[in-house]
């Protein structure tokens, strides 16, 4: 149920078709919002929606709900439990933004000043059919420059590229995923990818290192500079000779290193920080259970 609860100094405007309310009478705002973040009330909205078209839950609905509530100050002592978690969260999603600033300013600082070369010279494409399928894992990559697992798996399957361990690959149909360029490093097994995907491989790593490059390819400018030379009339493409035209600037093996240190410091955090969430969002079934008990008790 798409349900938000205003916690800031702040007024918003919503749309009318939302319905807006507060607590009142002895109930405590963050315990019911603890209470809403239980996957038990998004099953029970699901269940108790009405409609034909369209199903709602209305604000009569909202009312109906019957919940155990227990005295004012045990709400408030597993609130102030929840509340610390979300300022441990706050707090580290702060020094993640910091970390990102950081690494987004000294990428920022070499473009500057140093000059820009074509990585068309570290690069080389390669093309490796599946033809014995001994590869398992078919792979496809989204917009937000990642792995994941596709929609759905070519008939051929012989047909289709092997992604090595180190590799990139790329979709160079550009036409419909949007202002970015679906593009990968592969860090995993061996995979397989559409024979419409370009994988390719930096050849000098001593020169140039594939988590650095990796680092300018999820830029926003990057996205831009695809997205404006891709050529075509019913679909664009950005083909790899196009690819290898790209100018970025490539310090000594050092500093890029140094700089890849700092995002992947970058990268764990933020995925300390989607745990966190997700730890928080579970805690909320266990504290509302945490205070009936100790009601009852």
């Amino acid at each position: 149920m798409s349900l938000g609860y205003n916690t800031t100094e702040q007024t918003f405007l919503v749309s009318s078709i939302s319905v807006v309310f507060k607590t009142i009478n002895g109930l405590n705002s963050d315990y019911l919002y603890m209470y809403f973040n239980r996957p038990e009330f998004d099953r029970y909205a699901r269940f108790n929606s009405w409609g034909s078209a369209r199903e709602a839950f209305s604000w009569d609905d909202m009312c109906d709900i019957t919940i155990d509530l227990p005295p004012l100050p045990i709400q408030q002592k597993y609130v102030a439990v929840y509340n610390a978690m979300l300022a441990n969260q706050r707090a580290y999603e702060q020094g993640l933004e910091d970390l990102k600033l950081t690494c987004d300013a000294y990428i920022e600082r070499l473009r500057k000043n140093l000059e820009s070369v074509a990585i068309g010279r570290y690069i080389e494409a390669r093309e490796e059919k599946n033809r014995d399928l001994k590869i398992t894992v078919a792979q496809g990559v989204n917009t937000e420059k990642f792995f994941v697992f596709p929609k759905q798996v070519a008939d051929d399957a012989r047909n289709a590229q092997i992604v090595r361990t180190g590799q990139f690959a790329y979709n160079k149909a550009t036409t419909r995923n949007g202002e970015k360029l679906s593009i990968a490093y592969r860090t995993g097994c061996d995979c397989v990818v559409s024979s419409a995907y370009q994988v390719f491989e930096v050849t000098k790593k001593d020169k140039l290192l594939p988590e650095y490059l990796m680092m300018w390819f999820k830029r926003s400018e990057f996205d831009r500079y695809v997205r404006y030379n891709s050529w075509g009339s019913a679909h664009e493409f950005f083909p790899f000779e196009f690819m290898c035209e790209v100018k970025i600037p490539i310090p000594d093996i050092k500093i890029q290193q140094a700089i890849v240190n700092i995002y992947n410091a970058y990268v764990m955090r933020r995925e300390i920080k989607e745990r966190l969430k997700a730890q928080i969002k579970d805690i909320c079934p266990i504290l509302i259970k945490g205070s009936l008990e100790e009601a009852n008790a």
